[in-house]
């Protein structure tokens, strides 16, 4: 089991939460799964489509940061879906998390 889930959350611009899940599925997701990042959860929030998570998975908080790094430099995301994502998002929050602090299903 990876060593740290990264559990973001998103306050999307009202009325952007459906365009916002299809660029992430149609272009966010295969491009983070290119990268070798293991996304395991992500979507709308059942009670508000404007609130969205994206919940992914990394070895350490080192491969956490060298990752992301990596890839928001990019050109890749920078020319790609970034300006889409990034126009539809008012804050966003990301809490990190040991993997063997979460209880299993």
């Amino acid at each position: 089991m990876p060593g740290v889930i990264e559990i973001r959350t998103y306050k999307l611009k009202p009325g952007s939460g459906a365009a916002f899940h299809r660029i992430v599925v149609e272009e966010s997701l295969p491009m983070l799964h290119r990268w070798g990042v293991e996304v395991v959860g992500f979507g709308p929030s059942l009670a508000d489509e404007d609130l969205y998570y994206l919940i992914r998975a990394y070895p350490s908080l080192a491969e956490l940061q060298h990752s992301q790094d990596a890839f928001y430099a990019s050109d890749e995301w920078r020319h790609g879906p970034r300006e889409a994502i990034v126009s539809r998002i008012e804050s966003d929050i990301s809490v990190v998390v040991p993997a063997d602090s979460l209880p299993a299903v």
